[in-house]
């Protein structure tokens, strides 16, 4: 049976960030991750997850200039000491939670820059990632984003993604491998999933299209948790999707996967 993280970044919004532990413990989770943790303590938030017997799933690394439209460093040439930064500043805080997994973002693609050139600065990159997180246990992830939602971003196919992990070689990189994200860029989810398999670490999902709960849609998600269920996974699936009303409201479709709402 999948087990379910949720992603505090998207849901229970209607809610203060620190108060969003008690409600998805609440609802039954067991899991939760989020995009960029850093305006919390680390030790306000490991409380929080201790108080709720939460696990605290999955973190991204700090993304560079978000305001100013950057989406990760990984691929940016002349930024390795900024990378490194990130990534540092990223472990110290996923040590303090006990999270074991970070996404290091790629970035948008300068215009007009060779790919080949990015794909060996990003290589680079993340060696030195999984280094620094192999020292503390925990595993790097690189996901895929479709170029529909974040125009211009450098990695955005599960292939691409592979091809990078082989190369790099390393057992502290793994594949964060998001459903939505295959569906908008119109590929076949089981294929790659299965193609993949072996360097998945973390899955997300969300519903296509929309971006809402994952239920009626262009995905069978009940068919896809069985085939994940059936391919042996048993690391956590991330629920990153945007609730059309309360995220309470929503999670019926989780019912079956043990997600129950406390009266």
């Amino acid at each position: 049976m999948p087990k379910l993280a949720a992603n505090l970044s998207w849901l229970f919004t209607e809610l203060d960030y620190m108060d969003r532990f008690a409600a998805a413990a609440g609802a039954g989770f067991k899991g939760v991750e989020c995009l960029f943790p850093y305006d919390h303590g680390a030790a306000h938030v490991a409380a929080r997850l201790a108080d709720h017997g939460l696990e605290q799933v999955l973190i991204n690394a700090p993304p560079g200039d978000w305001e100013g439209g950057e989406r990760g460093l990984g691929c940016l040439p002349g930024c390795s000491d900024d990378f490194r930064a990130s990534m540092e500043k990223a472990v110290e805080y996923a040590v303090k939670i006990g999270c074991p997994r970070i996404h290091a973002m790629a970035g948008i693609a300068p215009v007009d820059a060779d790919p080949a050139i990015l794909q060996g600065v990003f290589a680079k990159n993340l060696a030195l990632a999984a280094d620094l997180c192999g020292q503390a246990g925990i595993t790097v992830m690189i996901e895929p984003i479709n170029r529909t939602d974040m125009p211009g971003y450098f990695l955005s196919h599960p292939d691409q993604a592979a091809a990078l992990i082989a190369e790099v070689a390393s057992p502290h990189l793994g594949l964060q491998f998001d459903i939505y994200h295959a569906a908008m860029m119109g590929l076949d989810i089981a294929g790659h999933l299965k193609s993949h398999f072996a360097v998945i670490g973390h899955i997300q999902v969300a519903g296509f299209p929309g971006r809402g709960e994952p239920v009626a849609g262009d995905v069978d998600y009940p068919g896809v948790f069985d085939m994940i269920d059936g391919l042996g996974y048993s690391g956590w699936i991330g629920c990153e999707y945007r609730p059309l009303g309360t995220t309470l409201a929503g999670l019926s479709w989780a019912q079956s996967y043990g997600i129950m709402p406390r009266p």
